[in-house]
């Protein structure tokens, strides 16, 4: 099973863009001092700016290109009673949870399934699957949405953002540092850099950034449990269980959501050994354990 991070597809492809843009642009030069050494000063610094820039922008389009990969429609008067009940669960919950009101949207997908994203609390979008709505009862769907709205009200899609422009910086430094050395040290280039250094640099980078992952994928599970005791303070813990028994039943035919978002969906895969570090969402076994723990 995927799981990657709601912007994750958009963050690479930022990430790319700008590196690209550094480099045509001469900026990257500033990084070899007289031709010996690098600056590492000015290399944190352009990290920094590639790294946050790629994981900020992403953020800032993330409703945009969710309701774009997705299909979803965009609620704006409801027009059937599932509608207004959806608006009106997803507006009662908000107030509880102190936040503005979301976009409410629906999206075309036979699985059970449903997705929070936006750059802040007050400017947001809950989306929920037509499977969602036509295989669940109204106590779990209400329970989904509150964990949806919980997403939002914890604040998971900035924090998310500040992590993976984090790990971005490093792993763009630490793969242009071991560039470098093996630029000077196996290629003996003595000044300016050679092609070993952005071959290097490349494959560092990609590898780098998996390992990387892994950081970004453990909080995103921690997220979960968060979302999942927010889920019952707002709709009532016996439906939040209810709703995560539902999803241990839909496993037969997983919930899938573009890769760019499954991280923000509800539901979550089944994945033993090391497929485990690079889920974003934990067992449901485990979830549910935590919740009813919680109860005791």
């Amino acid at each position: 099973m995927k799981r990657i991070l709601l912007f994750l597809g958009t963050n690479i492809a930022v990430l790319l863009v700008l590196s690209i843009t550094m480099r045509l642009l001469g900026i990257e030069g500033i990084l070899d001092r007289e031709g010996v050494g690098l600056d590492l000063n000015a290399l944190l610094v352009m990290a920094a700016v590639i790294g946050f820039g790629g994981s900020f922008i992403s953020l800032l389009i993330s409703k945009w290109s969710a309701k774009r990969m997705t299909g979803a429609h965009v609620i704006e008067t409801p027009t059937n009673t599932t509608e207004r009940w959806l608006f009106d669960t997803v507006k009662r919950h908000a107030d509880q949870a102190g936040i503005g009101m979301p976009e409410v949207a629906v999206y075309e997908a036979p699985e059970i399934n449903a997705f929070a994203t936006g750059w802040n609390r007050n400017s947001s979008l809950v989306a929920v699957s037509t499977g969602l709505l036509q295989n669940m009862t109204q106590d779990e769907a209400e329970a989904v949405i509150g964990h949806e709205v919980s997403h939002v009200a914890n604040g998971d899609m900035v924090t998310l953002a500040l992590i993976q422009g984090v790990v971005n910086t490093f792993v763009i430094f630490l793969s242009r540092v071991i560039g470098h050395v093996v630029d000077r040290v196996v290629f003996k280039v003595e000044r300016g850099h050679g092609p070993a250094f952005w071959i290097t640099a490349i494959i560092a980078q990609f590898i780098l950034g998996i390992l990387a992952s892994i950081i970004v994928m453990w909080f995103s599970r921690q997220r979960e449990f968060r979302a999942d005791a927010g889920g019952a303070s707002l709709a009532g813990r016996q439906k939040m269980i209810a709703a995560l028994e539902r999803l241990k039943l839909n496993h037969e035919q997983p919930a899938q959501l573009p890769d760019q978002i499954a991280a923000f969906g509800v539901s979550g895969g089944v994945a033993k050994g090391i497929k485990h570090l690079f889920m974003s969402h934990p067992p449901l076994d485990e979830r549910i354990a935590a919740l009813r723990a919680q109860a005791r």
